[in-house]
């Protein structure tokens, strides 16, 4: 292997250390392997890490351009190989981080798509009363009212603890993104679901304290929640397009229309910026033209 594809090992190795989610290591891992491939000659192998410039980084841009990828992926792309210069640079391997100058393409502020709170609710209401024969319905109903009643991703449900819990003062601990942590609360309905859910828990494996285990009693990984997630939709809602980090945006725009602060959200959604929460606004903004558009006799 060249020293480049040493190095992206290096790289991924420390990410798993840092204990970066299984999503974050697999996304990276692809990008890096398609950036090391583009710049593998067929008799030779891949520039030494210190020779490379903004330049070739711009001309590997360029490349993914023409390719006609999205500016979302382009950026995260790019993401992925500024964080391994970074990488490279704290260790000495490079004298500066190329990637840092290279300009970050900009993409269309589109508010994200959000169900309803009527088909949210429908849809959790149908989880929790049993529609689908399943063994676990008791863990999938949490699945359900921790993703749309607390606004968490799905790896920060996924990483829960038992011991994370505050059951009396309805609070969870969570661990978002950047290892930062965070306290939600938990309504009724979610209190509701866990206490039934541990009532008849099945036992985990040694040592095990996740709170979501899988059939084996291990922790249920994030792919196994998505899954879920996904059957469920397929199978009780109207739009089949719905997926996890759904139920996310519901949280916050649900809380929006129904005028809590947009400060307050930003806390409870462990956003790092209020820049990132106000993409809200802009769902609610639309909400009220295509009512105005509807409703008024000069629209």
């Amino acid at each position: 292997m060249s020293a480049l594809g040493d190095q992206i090992q290096e790289f991924l190795a420390q990410l798993e250390r840092e204990n970066a989610s299984a999503h974050t290591v697999r996304n990276y891992a692809s990008d890096l392997r398609q950036f090391l491939e583009y710049f593998t000659a067929p008799e030779g192998g891949a520039p030494e890490p210190e020779r490379f410039t903004n330049l070739d980084l711009r001309e590997w841009m360029g490349s993914l351009h023409e390719a006609k990828l999205s500016a979302v992926s382009i950026r995260r792309k790019l993401a992925a190989v500024r964080s391994l210069f970074k990488f490279l640079h704290r260790r000495g391997v490079v004298g500066v981080n190329v990637a840092q100058r290279v300009r970050t393409p900009k993409t269309p502020k589109t508010a994200p798509a959000v169900p309803t709170a009527e088909q949210t609710n429908r849809l959790v209401d149908e989880v929790a009363e049993g529609k689908l024969e399943r063994a676990e319905a008791a863990r999938d109903r949490v699945i359900f009212e921790m993703l749309y009643g607390c606004g968490l991703r799905i790896s920060e449900l996924v990483g829960l603890n038992l011991e994370d819990f505050d059951f009396a003062g309805r609070w969870v601990l969570v661990r978002g993104k950047g290892k930062k942590e965070r306290q939600t609360p938990f309504g009724s309905k979610a209190a509701d679901a866990l206490e039934r859910y541990l009532a008849g828990r099945k036992a985990a494996k040694a040592g095990e304290r996740a709170l979501l285990l899988n059939a084996r009693g291990g922790r249920l990984t994030d792919r196994g929640a998505r899954g879920i997630v996904k059957m469920y939709v397929r199978a009780l809602s109207e739009d089949p397009t719905l997926h996890p980090h759904s139920f996310r945006h519901a949280f916050a725009t649900h809380l929006l229309s129904d005028g809590a602060d947009l400060r307050a959200i930003q806390e409870l959604m462990g956003h790092a910026s209020l820049s990132t929460t106000q993409k809200y606004t802009q769902v609610s903004l639309t909400d009220l033209m295509a009512v105005y558009d509807k409703a008024h006799p000069r629209a």
